[in-house]
C-alpha cells in the first residue's frame, strides 16, 4: 500500500486554493486553445460546439479531479470506479475528434498535478502538430467513388470500361447492373478508387466516349479528410 501511495502523493508542498485556481485557470487557457486549434483543423461540414464546449469543461474537472487524487491512493482509486460507470451518451464518429478528448483530458491532468511547463509545452507541441498534420495533408489518399454508367444495350459487354479502368483507377468493383429506359439501357454501378493524378473530369470525358455520350455521374461515399 505504501508504494501505491507513494505513486498519488505529490511531492512538492500541500497545494493551496490559489494553487488550485492556477490550475483551473491555466486548464481553461490551453482548453481554449486546444478548442481553437480544432476548430481551425477541423474538415467536415460543422462541427458541434456542444463537443467544443465538452473540451474545455473535461480538462478543467480533471485538473480539479487530478488535485483531489495526488494526496490520496483510496481516493484516486474511489474516483476511477465512479468515471468507470459513466459512458458518453453519443458515439464519437470521427477518429481526430477521440484524440482532442484525450488531449483536453491529458493537459488538464498536466495541470491539476501542477507541472504547469509541462502543461505549456504539450499545449503548444501538439497543437502544431495537429495543425501541420491538417496543413500538410499528411496521410490523405483517394476517397471510394461511386461511378454510374449508362450503357446502350447494342454496346453493352463486361470489357467495356476495361481500358479506362486500367488507366485511371486504382481497384473497381462492379456493384449493381440494371436495364433502364424500357430495357433499351443498360445502368451498371461500379465502386471505384482513382489514382492521385487521376481529374474527374477527364475520366467522366473517357467514359462518355465508350458509352455514346450517356449519362454518366460520380459521386463520393466518404468526405474527404
Amino acid at each position: 500500500m505504501e508504494i501505491i501511495d507513494q505513486i498519488f502523493v505529490n511531492s512538492e508542498s500541500e497545494p493551496t486554493i490559489w494553487m488550485s485556481l492556477l490550475a483551473m485557470a491555466l486548464a481553461t487557457i490551453l482548453s481554449l486553445l486546444i478548442t481553437k486549434v480544432y476548430q481551425i483543423t477541423f474538415s467536415g461540414e460543422k462541427y458541434s460546439q456542444n463537443f467544443v464546449h465538452t473540451i474545455v469543461m473535461m480538462s478543467v474537472v480533471v485538473s480539479v479531479v487530478m488535485t483531489v487524487v495526488s494526496g490520496n491512493a483510496g481516493v484516486a482509486f474511489g474516483l476511477f470506479a465512479v468515471f468507470s460507470l459513466i459512458r458518453f451518451r453519443s458515439a464519437v464518429t470521427d477518429a481526430k475528434d477521440i484524440a482532442y478528448i484525450f488531449f483536453g483530458l491529458v493537459v488538464g491532468m498536466t495541470c491539476g498535478l501542477y507541472q504547469f511547463n509541462l502543461a505549456m509545452l504539450l499545449t503548444v507541441f501538439a497543437s502544431l502538430l495537429f495543425y501541420f498534420l491538417y496543413k500538410f495533408e499528411y496521410g490523405k489518399g483517394k476517397d471510394t467513388q461511386i461511378l454510374k454508367v449508362t450503357v446502350p444495350e447494342n454496346l453493352n459487354h463486361e470489357n467495356l470500361l476495361d481500358d479506362v479502368f486500367q488507366t485511371y483507377t486504382i481497384s473497381n468493383n462492379l456493384r449493381q447492373v440494371e436495364t433502364t429506359n424500357l430495357g433499351t439501357m443498360i445502368l451498371y454501378t461500379y465502386a471505384i478508387r482513382c489514382k492521385e493524378n487521376t481529374k474527374d473530369k477527364e475520366l467522366l470525358d473517357r467514359i462518355r466516349e465508350k458509352n455514346a455520350n450517356l449519362k454518366v455521374s460520380l459521386s463520393y461515399v466518404e468526405r474527404a479528410e
